[in-house]
């Protein structure tokens, strides 16, 4: 009761325990505490077992050794140390099982194999819990039958299959509980003891303990006793970076300190321990730095290993006289030798300092210690933590008594597809590196779903990385991507494409080939499902070779289909029995027959056909059974699979009622779940998606004209984030929401609005509980199928934008119109009405483009944390290069970018011509260097340059007949990148030799829709030449010439130069001169010709002279070619960009 009120805490949920504990966190004021509980239990049986770090118990077998097919180990036990063996027993073939507690995780080890004959083929290690030496009771249930092994720790299951050939555990003589013995040596052992508690222990159905209690002859007791001892060890938790500290005083006669404590944190930073000396303004500092011990006076300093791990650590300071030592659990002591003679002033505050002694020049240099600590001896007299909290005894703040609150952030590893995990006291962290994904909690891919994303994005064709299922569990694979205009193929590769050759074979003893496909099946089964239609051609030719059995029918030869199910049709997109492409195009040789080959005849028959039923595709092995009479031979080739089609990326549905919707099963998001759609409306208001459970519940929605919410509730309460828009959504165009969760945070993404996310809180619930339908206005979802069977529903959006025909290109953004529609390019390197056109620039000598980042927008949290407006731009390891040039220099810089870092990745063209690629993504490393192919680029013809890099994965397209695949030293991005540039770069830091000799020429010639990401700078260059982000040097001549190179090598190339704005009086001038030749030359036709022979004559000898006197300048020379190059042109030119 509090002031004749009571206090209510109603738990969630019910639990089941042995214990219960009630943990004071202040005293009353009054000196009195009331506490009424009423708690109901059953009996329970206990058999409980003490080690003291030197027993162990033996169970002896009845006969030499035993062999078991089945084992079951059962126990519960607790501990204050973090290492020691729990279980152990082994044979003399080299079978063992050995579970033992390393670093306050248990480890399971064990081998089925004989290790003289099989090397630890059959060894499987599995390891479970953290932070178990906490003196709690933890529950451990081993399960083992054959090769499978169930591993449980604390409800926490592992399922492992051991390797190797043997079922069978064979131990002999007997099994050690509590430790490792030495054979012949009693109270010698192997390995570190179990020191602590055991319950309950079970092997194979027998009691072990109750066994030792009864002093049966199977059992061996080694300094074991039967009651669990409660060690005297307090702890305190200091909760707090910034506040947390305790001060204790010292003896003023004493003249010399020693300070011993243990400590326990998973924080890299923290003061640990200030001591004020006698002398004026000096103190003896112990800080983590780093993770590492560093004991400092003046500037003086002692440092350690690093320490942040979650284990306890003893550290021990003594100082006197001239010299400091510090000694860091079991290694030799430290020692540092002080000018003047130290002595400890009147007192030591361990944690952080006190605000009230801030005036006194405490101040955290780094953050407060946020941790455990225990056992915290002062000139050897034991610290009571209970005399502190009664306030007898120093003083503190923010700490709580009697209680170790570290937790292991990291178990359950909430950090996906294989990302590492790491923590600090409050949180964790997740890198994602070389995972393929991305995201607070790497869930997101950083691959496009298909190649159909690829193409929308402006990609040709190419090798590509897809991630099928996006954020689920497949990792990426690597398929070629054909881009066509009509259609985008998906080819995905194996072993054997070549034709085989095939003779000799029978039913009893067929040929055999497996086909093993550049993705998994899994992978296959996903890329297949989501695509519109797949295909499979088999070549198959034979003589005397049959497909089937004549006389009855039966198959002898077949394929089998990705889920190992025999197939015998041969041709079509459904699957038949005893077919091939000619009984379904009904021109078989033989009518009497379904397929060429069953004909058996002796001259080759063609029995190819294309396989088209995308449940059985792709076809993972064929046999042939036919070959072995004389004259039987048979030719095949399983080609590549090819799949064209994304059902997911843009299926629509049209809602024409407030009421309509349409709901899917209970969608699985738990612990992260990302939502992404597009909608058009012209409704104020309304729900895009609602999940809910019984409490819980996610919901994305339109809440007003111009603002879009994303509310959710995993049990902590509401949580809302709003993105609001500066002109109103309901616009009856294509806006982008992404909506995204996880036990991190939580985002919100409108189009190009500012991201808008919120942490997740540290403590609380983190699993979203849902178990209703899933109601839907659009997702990722199939709404197409679906939306045709739901009332108020259709499937399809009305307008020219409703789906993803190729309208607009290379990037480009269809707007629908009232009586039509545009096309946005803003984002593409070309332009045009359909973001089609070539835009080009012909660079003089000296010329350069810069380009430098800057974030339109500010990144927007839901709370008051500022961030700045200057973008310094992230690439996620993930850069999309493509552009065309033309010229005749060489070397010659084509493209750079820098980071703030002294990274920097570079396109030159070295002396030889050849293309180079040069990536520094790490300072003190040497730059990966590509060179996809040594001809000389430099020979006055346009080429085209596709760079997509993915992580360490690089693809190259040069042309169309250039595909290679690089990989680089490392995955790391370029962090927070300054600038581009096209052509000439000034001098720059930390940039290799001959990449700034190819960035003093620059150069001259011809760049054409160049593409960086979502930046196309050479357009934007033109668009805004008075922009504070565009730099442009020299003289920039807007050309032609990237349209030019697919027509007559005959036409000349146009240009108009940027600098010259105002070129319409000329344009005028112009005419006015031609209409007065163009009349002149009728007039006087005959006169008109003479003269003008007669200047043409004279003009020639004077270039010639000219020729003689004076060497044209490189730019010249490239003009030149470029008039070589193209006969036709125009003065003047209207770009739509």
């Amino acid at each position: 009761h509090i002031k004749y009120g009571t206090v209510h805490h109603k738990l969630s949920h019910s639990i089941r325990t042995r214990f219960l504990r009630f943990l004071p966190v202040d005293w009353s004021p009054g000196g009195w505490m009331g506490l009424r509980v009423e708690v109901y239990g059953c009996a329970y049986k206990s058999d409980v077992a003490d080690f003291n770090g030197r027993s162990s118990l033996l169970y002896r077998f009845n006969q030499k050794s035993t062999s078991t097919v089945k084992d079951v180990i059962s126990l519960r036990f607790k501990s204050q140390r973090a290492d020691g063996v729990l279980v152990h027993g082994e044979g003399q073939r080299g079978d063992y099982i050995t579970l033992e507690l390393h670093k306050g995780r248990l480890s399971l080890h064990i081998n089925l194999d004989d290790a003289k004959m099989h090397p630890s083929s059959g060894h499987v290690s599995v390891f479970l819990g953290s932070l178990l030496d906490d003196q709690h009771w933890h529950s451990v249930l081993i399960e083992r039958f054959n090769k499978q092994i169930n591993f449980t720790v604390d409800r926490l299951t592992k399922h492992v299959r051991t390797g190797g050939l043997d079922d069978s555990l064979e131990v002999d003589y007997e099994l050690s509980f509590g430790g490792i013995p030495l054979p012949g040596k009693p109270g010698t052992f192997l390995r570190k003891n179990f020191h602590g508690c055991m319950e309950n222990l079970y092997y194979n159905g027998v009691n072990i303990i109750d066994l030792a209690k009864r002093r049966k002859p199977q059992i061996y007791s080694g300094n074991v006793t039967f009651t669990c001892s409660e060690p005297q060890l307090v702890s305190a938790t200091f909760l707090s970076s910034s506040s947390s500290f305790l001060s204790l005083p010292l003896d003023a006669a004493t003249e010399t300190l020693s300070v011993t404590f243990q400590f326990q944190t998973w924080n890299r930073e923290g003061m640990l321990l200030s001591a004020w000396l006698r002398r004026e303004s000096e103190r003896l500092l112990l800080l983590l730095v780093h993770g590492q011990l560093r004991l400092t006076h003046h500037r003086s300093a002692l440092q350690s290993q690093a320490l942040s791990d979650g284990q306890w650590h003893t550290v021990s300071i003594s100082m006197g006289g001239f010299q400091v030592s510090l000694s860091v659990d079991d290694k030799p002591p430290s020692t540092m030798q002080l000018k003047d003679i130290a002595q400890p002033g009147r007192s030591l505050v361990i944690g952080g300092c006190p605000s009230v002694l801030t005036n006194q020049g405490c101040r955290n240099p780094t953050m407060a210690y946020q941790g455990c600590m225990r056992s915290v001896i002062i000139n050897n007299q034991p610290i009571n933590f209970y005399l502190v909290q009664q306030g007898l005894l120093g003083n503190y703040s923010k700490l709580q008594f009697d209680i170790c609150g570290i937790r292991d952030r990291c178990l359950p590893n909430y950090c996906e597809h294989d990302g590492e995990c790491s923590q600090s006291w409050n949180t964790f962290f997740c890198d994602c590196s070389g995972t393929g994904y991305t995201g607070a909690t790497c869930h997101n891919s950083i691959f496009e779903p298909s190649c159909e994303a690829h193409r929308l994005t402006g990609s040709a064709s190419g090798f590509f990385s897809i991630d099928p299922d996006g954020s689920g569990p497949l990792k990426s694979t690597v398929v070629y991507c054909n881009i066509t205009d009509d259609k985008v193929w998906t080819v995905v590769n194996h072993n054997s494409t070549e034709m085989v050759r095939v003779q000799g074979s029978s039913l009893q003893k067929p040929h055999v080939m497996k086909f093993n496909y550049s993705a998994s099946l899994e992978q296959l089964r996903t890329l297949v499902s989501k695509s519109e239609q797949c295909q499979q051609e088999v070549v198959y030719l034979c003589r005397k070779s049959r497909l089937f059995n004549t006389w009855d029918g039966t198959p002898l030869s077949w394929w089998l289909d990705r889920a190992g199910e025999r197939r015998t049709y041969w041709g079509g997109f459904l699957p038949g029995v005893q077919q091939c492409a000619c009984s379904l195009d009904e021109n078989c040789i033989d009518m009497n027959h379904f397929c060429n080959c069953d004909a058996d005849r002796s001259s080759w028959e063609n029995d190819t056909g294309v396989l088209s039923y995308k449940e059985h595709l792709p076809v993972t092995e064929i046999l042939i059974g036919d070959t072995n009479r004389s004259g039987s031979e048979a030719i095949y080739r399983v080609g590549s699979l090819h799949c064209y089609g994304d059902r997911f990326l843009w299926n629509a549905a049209s809602f024409y009622q407030e009421s309509s919707y349409l709901h899917f099963p209970t969608l699985q998001a738990e612990l992260s779940v990302d939502i992404s759609l597009y909608f058009k409306t012209t409704a104020p208001s309304g729900v895009f998606l609602e999940h809910l459970g019984t409490k819980d519940f996610i919901r994305v929605e339109l809440s007003a004209p111009s603002v879009v919410t994303f509310t959710f509730d995993v049990g902590n309460g509401p949580v809302v984030l709003t993105v609001k828009s500066h002109v109103p959504l309901n616009d009856k165009q294509w806006h982008y929401v992404r909506a995204e969760r996880n036990v991190k945070e939580a985002s919100l993404q409108v189009d190009q609005l500012p991201l808008r996310f919120l942490e997740a809180p540290s403590e609380g619930h983190t699993h979203l509980q849902l178990n209703s339908q899933l109601f839907i206005g659009s997702t990722k979802q199939s709404l197409f199928e679906r939306a045709k069977m739901t009332p108020g529903v259709s499937s399809g959006c009305p307008g020219h934008c409703s789906s993803q025909n190729s309208l607009c290109h290379n990037r480009g953004k269809c707007i629908e119109k009232s009586s039509g529609y545009v096309c946005d390019c803003t984002h593409s390197a070309y332009g045009g009405p359909n973001c089609k056109k070539e835009v080009s620039v012909s660079f003089e000598s000296g010329s350069s483009v810069t380009y430098t980042f800057q974030e339109p927008f500010s990144v927007m949290r839901n709370h008051s944390r500022q961030s700045s407006a200057i973008f310094a731009q992230s690439s996620n390891s993930r850069e999309s290069i493509a552009f065309s040039f033309l010229t005749t220099q060489t070397p010659a810089m084509l493209l750079t970018v820098n980071t703030y870092h002294q990274q920097y990745m570079a396109i030159i063209l070295a002396h030889n011509g050849s293309l180079q690629i040069w990536y520094r993504l790490n300072r003190d490393k040497e730059p990966d260097i590509f060179t996809p192919m040594s001809l000389n680029l430099a020979n006055g013809e346009l080429h085209r340059v596709q760079i997509h890099r993915e992580g360490r994965d690089m693809y190259v397209q040069i042309d169309k007949d250039t595909n290679l695949k690089y990989s680089l030293s490392t995955d790391k991005e370029l962090i927070t990148i300054r600038s581009l540039t096209l052509g000439k770069v000034t001098g720059r830091a930390g940039v290799d030799e001959e990449v700034l000799q190819a960035g003093s020429r620059g150069f001259i010639g011809c760049l054409s829709s160049v593409q960086f990401n979502h930046l196309a700078p050479l357009k934007a260059a033109i668009l805004n030449r008075g922009s504070s982000l565009v730099n442009v040097l020299g003289n920039l001549v807007e050309s032609n010439c990237g349209e030019l190179a697919d027509k007559s090598s005959s036409r000349s190339l146009s240009g108009k130069k940027l600098t010259n704005a105002a070129q319409s009086d000329s344009a005028v001038i112009g005419g006015l001169i031609a209409a007065v030749v163009l009349i002149t030359l009728c007039a006087l036709g005959v006169m008109t010709r003479f003269l003008y022979r007669h200047r043409h004559e004279r003009t020639r000898q004077m270039a010639s002279v000219k020729e003689k006197d004076h060497q044209p300048r490189p730019e010249l020379r490239y003009r030149a070619e470029l008039d070589l190059h193209s006969a036709m042109r125009d003065s003047r030119k209207e770009y739509f960009i």
